[in-house]
Order: structure tokens, then sequence, then C-alpha cells
């Protein structure tokens, strides 16, 4: 007979097994955490886990097993019984009225309102299959988790978006989760209409303050056919960026009493209705005939797929792309600082208590106005530079704010050159790891002269010498670091600085950090301070491991795991791999619009439009770049200090090591229990740490440094995987 202890162990068993399928969803799962102060951290201590893990289970990526689901559920029950649901999560009543979007939105003359929410619903078309022979039934399964937020919308229950194609006479909208609408438009304005009133297609707003995503309409060849739409722009409109005023088209849409913004019918085309109330009305058009999807930021460059890519395959890549990141407003670039925008909304709707109507009230926490420049942090062209310098003067470092990542090189030394190996490690979109929990400046300049104390709290740009600032003289666990192959963290080319130059505050901070003294001569610096970019970064961060985990490169992986997993990520699901590109060149791209340069739209030192925008602050570029090279460099020293290990070249965010061996794991400092050296470069999939660029020989390079001259930097050149580090 068992004894009671063992039938008790029986039933237990038996308990965990049932418990497999009584766990709440992941959001409630997230509530009931937060509902009891509890961090992930403490869940995971408890439970014997990882925080990650525990994030997993809360997002829905992943789902607990024996012996840990059952104490998890048994967790969530007590937790649920102690903070029930609210009584308005449980029976939702009906929305009440909404503050009104044109006043919580940013004030944008293109910007008009979307469709209404009462409008029929599309009757779905089954005349194509919406799913991929590459791989069936994937697509739904996919949308339905990514999509389930808008779907709690009855006003976009059909996704962020369609792609609009045309076969057999017979016009369909491919939309998110394998869904197919017809579509009876014949002209694009009737296209219009029909997506406003019938399409419910849109995106629900990122931040409560924020405002809805316009749909997004991808006209295929074959739409731009069957619409009068040329399948390319002629060479004038390419250069104009528009379809020509008296195309018939542009004819049909003035007639239809639609309006187009100033960019006019170009690739990426928004065209609106008046707002009806406080409602927008308006669609965006990606138009792909006419590279709206350039290749370098949405595609492969080697061998592009969108041309030939199935509208069902497209509509589940930019669905996913509108899920995980916000709905495409053109390049990954503009996207990527419309994310700020959504994320941070200048104004808010506040109902004034007299009169009960709605203001608009300003954000403290968001970039709400356009401030005056300063002279040294603007680029070359920048109407405030009119009449300071001859034509092509080159400004010096006591001139301009140059603040950049590395591009470094040097020449090995003998005892470097008895290694046979080069190998690349990369950050992960190092750009925006260097934006998380970053402070910047949220008003204008103030100006600070005679010889001001630095302050590291303040954002902004200060005129100091350091030129005394030398690197042999620093001392790291006990090892004086070789200054000769280390580059200077204070230059983009790692040259040693030769006299006062502009920085912006990580770098000044950095040089007080390694125990230099620093003597600002002067300095403009913001007072308003905020870390504005982190729910930019925590969204981008969430997409990318999020994708990298579709394709099996999860955060758990050990280091021979990680790399074999990065080496067959693009076979498992070369759709994903594009998001991932995608992905990065969002994160890159929105940095750089911070201080976007004039295209040749005006003359030289004339006012060009991209200088309209709130988010015009160079500053907050260079302090981005700032404290990702000077983070790079840490890293570097810690390397230093843990295996006197030095690199011989840094091209962004590509480190070049020699190494006895071809793979990370033959150079990269480990402890003795196999685990890396904390503060040094760590294999992994999250923003910030590194992956396997590419590997090549010590005699190639000393080949290409005789063939070259040594005027190029070999860590642009290794790469093993011709993709490795795009958009980064």
């Amino acid at each position: 007979m068992p004894t009671e202890e063992e039938l008790f162990g029986a039933v237990d068993a038996l308990l965990e097994q049932v418990a497999q399928t009584d766990l709440p969803p992941p959001a409630e799962r997230k509530r009931l955490r937060e509902a009891a102060g509890l961090s992930q951290a403490q869940v995971a201590a408890v439970l014997e886990t990882r925080r990650e893990t525990v994030a997993s289970w809360e997002s829905g990526r992943n789902e607990p097993r024996p012996p840990q689901r059952a104490a998890y559920t048994r967790l969530l029950e007590r937790l649920a019984e102690r903070f029930p649901a609210p009584e308005e999560a449980r029976a939702p009543d009906p929305e009440p009225a909404a503050a009104p979007e044109a006043l919580t939105g940013p004030t944008l003359a293109s910007q008009a309102p979307a469709a209404p929410a009462t409008a029929p619903r599309p009757a779905a078309s089954s005349t194509r299959p919406p799913v991929s022979p590459q791989r069936p039934g994937a697509r739904k399964a996919v949308a339905r988790r990514t999509t389930a937020a808008d779907a709690a919308d009855p006003r976009f229950e059909n996704g962020p978006l369609a792609v609009i194609d045309c076969a057999d006479g017979q016009v369909s909208a491919y939309c998110v989760g394998g869904l197919v609408l017809d579509v009876p438009a014949r002209t694009i304005p009737a296209l219009i209409d029909w997506t406003l009133t019938e399409a419910r297609l849109g995106q629900a707003r990122l931040h409560r303050n924020g405002r809805d995503a316009d749909p997004v309409l991808v006209l295929t060849a074959s739409a731009v056919e069957r619409y009068g739409l040329p399948a390319a722009l002629s060479e004038e409109e390419r250069r104009a960026g528009r379809l020509a005023a008296g195309h018939k088209v542009v004819k049909q849409i003035e007639r239809a009493g639609l309006q187009l913004t100033q960019r006019g019918f170009g690739p990426w085309a928004r065209l609106y209705r008046d707002p009806e109330g406080s409602t927008r009305r308006c669609v965006q058009l990606c138009v792909l005939p006419w590279n709206a999807l350039d290749a370098r930021e949405w595609d492969r460059k080697d061998a592009p797929r969108l041309p030939t890519m199935h509208p069902a395959d497209l509509a589940r890549y930019l669905g996913l792309y509108a899920a995980r990141v916000m709905t495409p407003r053109g390049s990954t670039a503009t996207t990527g600082l419309e994310l700020m925008t959504a994320l941070r909304p200048p104004t808010r709707a506040e109902k004034d208590p007299g009169t009960g109507e709605f203001k608009r009230v300003l954000n403290d926490d968001a970039l709400t106005a356009r401030y005056d420049v300063v002279e040294c942090e603007v680029p070359d062209e920048h109407p405030v530079l009119k009449g300071k310098y001859a034509r092509h003067h080159l400004r010096t470092p006591a001139e301009m704010l140059m603040e950049e990542p590395y591009d470094w090189c040097r020449p090995l030394t003998d005892e470097e050159c008895a290694n046979p190996y080069l190998v690349v490690v990369d950050l992960n979109m190092s750009f925006a790891a260097a934006a998380n929990g970053l402070t910047v400046g949220l008003n204008g300049p103030t100006h600070l002269t005679g010889n001001p104390r630095f302050d590291p709290a303040l954002p902004g740009s200060w005129l100091v010498d350091l030129s005394h600032v030398d690197l042999s003289r620093v001392r790291t666990n006990g090892r004086t670091v070789d200054g000769e192959r280390l580059p200077s963290p204070f230059t983009p080319s790692g040259d040693r600085p030769e006299g006062p130059a502009w920085y912006a505050t990580p770098t000044v901070a950095y040089a007080v950090e390694l125990g230099f003294d620093v003597a600002p001569i002067e300095a403009y610096v913001r007072t308003r301070t905020g870390r504005y970019l982190d729910p930019w970064y925590k969204r981008l961060r969430d997409a990318y491991v999020e994708t990298m985990a579709d394709m099996g490169v999860t955060t758990d992986l050990t280091g021979p795991e990680f790399l074999a997993a990065m080496a067959r990520r693009k076979q498992t699901d070369p759709t994903m791999a594009l998001l991932e590109t995608a992905i990065k060149a969002t994160a890159k791209g929105a940095i750089g619009k911070l201080r976007q340069r004039s295209r040749g739209q005006v003359p030289y030192y004339e006012p060009y439009p991209a200088l309209n925008r709130e988010t015009w602050r160079p500053d907050i570029r260079a302090a981005v770049l700032a404290t990702q090279r000077t983070g790079l460099h840490r890293k570097l020293m810690k390397t230093v200090a843990a295996a006197g290990l030095y690199p011989v070249a840094i091209g962004t965010d590509a480190v070049v090591y020699p190494s006895p061996g071809p793979s990370p794991l033959d150079v990269l400092p480990h402890t003795p229990e196999g685990k890396p050296v904390p503060g040094t470069f760590r294999l992994g999939v999250s923003p910030g740490m590194v992956k396997h660029q590419g590997t090549q020989t010590v005699l190639w390079a000393e080949a290409q440094f005789e063939e070259r001259g040594g005027v190029f930097n070999i860590a642009n050149l290794i790469k093993t995987d011709r993709s490795a580090g795009e958009g980064e």
C-alpha cells in the first residue's frame, strides 16, 4: 500500500499537469504582479528562473513549464484573490466621450483625420489564397498575436494596412491575418473613400495623448497600372519627388474634393478630406514601383525580395512592423522619428473646469517647440551660419560639435600578427542602446560663459580642452593601459585632441570618470531635462528581441548556441529577416533625423523643411552618439583590464580583435566559470550586446594594407554575413 506522502506526491503531480491550462492571459499576469508591487526579478528569484523568462511569460512569447508552471499558477491565483480585476475590465461600459483628437496629436498642416467608427464592415473575399506557400498556416497565427490590441477596437478590426493587388480584373486588399477583401473602387478617389468608409483599417494610438495612425494602402505594380498611375516616375518627377500636377490621376483627386499634402502625389502620398468633427479622414498610399520601400532599409540589397513577394506575404511583413514598431509613415528613418512623437506627444487635451471645453496643453516630458539653435551644433549649410565663414571653410573642433561614431584603424603589432585571425564583433542596435536612460534637454539653450563649472546633469555642448587626457596614465586592475593601441574616446578618428573643442555632456563626463580634471571655457546647456527617448528605445528593443526570437535567437542562449542560432536565423524565416533589417534601420535612421541635413531642396544657407520640426534637435543626436562612443570605449578599457586585449580597428560599432581562432569565443574574455567578464563584450541578442560580424586572416589584412596604403578601415570590410551591421 502506498504511503500518505506518496499519494500526496502523486496528487501534486496530477495538479501540476492540470496547471498546464489554467493560467490567466499574459496581460493579466503582468497586471497582477504590478498590482502587488512585485518586480519581475522578485518573481524570478522565487521561481528559481531568470527575469527575462518571467518577462517572456508576461508578453506571451513563451509559456511556463513544470515545475515552475504550477508554482507560477499558484502565485497568480493568490494575487488574483487579493487584487481582483476592476469592474470595468470584467464588464466594460460604453466608451466615454474622448478628448478631441485634434487637441491631442501634433499640429501639422499635412495631417488630417481618420475614418468614422460607424462604417459597415466589408465582405471578405476568398478568391485568392492568403497564406504563403513557404510557411502554410503560419501567417494567421502570428498576425492574430501581434494585432490583438487593434482587434479590440472595432474601427481597426482589419489591421493597420492593406496591400492592393489586381489579378484577372479583380482588385483585392490583402490584410494582416490572411484576410482578403474585395475592392469595388475603380479610381484612386473611390479607393480612398472605400478605405475611409468600409475598410476598417488603421491603428490605435500608442499613447493616450497621441493620435490614431492613418490606414496605409500599399499599391503593387498591378494596382498602379489598374488605377492609371505610371509604372515609374519620370526623371523630372523623380527629382521633384512627386507626380506632375497635370497628371490625370491628380486631376481626378482634385475633382473629387480630396486634398494632397504639400509633398504631392509621390511614393508616400497622403490624401485626406476635411475632418468630420474631431475625426480624421486621411489615407496614406505607399507606391511600391516608385521605390517607396527602399531596398537599403526594407529589403535585401544583394537579392531584393519585395518586387516578387506575394501580396499576402507583404501584408504580413508590413503588418508585423506596424504591430511591433508602428504603421509605416515613409522611410524607416521617418517612421522612427514619428515613433518618438507618437510615444511622447507634445500636447494633450485638458478639460477646462469652467467652460467644460477641451483646450490644448503642453506635455512636460516632450519636445513641444522649436528653440534657438547653437552655432557649434548645426551643420555647415544651416542659415544661422550665413556670413560667418567662407563658402568652403572647414570648421575646426573649436567651431563645430563633432560627436560622431568611431572610424579608427591602426597597424598590427608584431605580437598581434602572430595570431592567425581577425575577429569582428558588432554591437546590436548600438545607437538605440545608447539612448536608453539618456538624459537630454527638452528646452532651449542657456549660454554659460566665464569658465563655468562642469555639471554632468546638464545636457548640452561644452567648449573644453581635453588634450591633456593621456590614456597611458590610466591603470585598470593593476594594468597600465597602452595608450598607443587604444583610440582616444574624444574624437571619431581616435586621435588625441589637439586643443579646445566642443563636446557633448557625455564625452566630458567620461573624461571626469577616467580621473582627469576638466575646465570648460563656455557652454550651451539645457535646464529642463528628461529621458525623452526611453519609451522609444523600449518599443524598438521589444520589437527587435521578439523578431529575433521568432527566428530562434532568444535571450537565454549560451554563447555557442547564440552563434549557431544567428548563423541559421535567415533560413528560419526570410520575412522575419527582412523585419530585423527594418527595425535596425528604424533605430539608426531616427537618430540621424534629429540633425537632418539639407537634401538640396533650397540654396545653401537657406531654411530647409526639416528645420520646421520640433524634433530637429542636433544636440540630442550628439548626446546619443557621444554616449555610444564613450560606452564602447568603456568596454574596450574593461577588456584590456581583463585580458590585455586591444582592438586594431573600429567601424561605428564593429570592433576588430586579433584572435587565435575564428570565433568570438576564442578571443572575448571569460571568467573561470565560463561567463563573460563583467563590463566587457558579451555575446547575446539584446541591444548593447554583441554578435559575430565576420572573420578574416591576418595575412589578408596585411595584403589589404599593402594594396590600399593604409587609407581604409578593415572593420568595414570583414563581413562574413554581408548584411551584418546594416542599419546599426
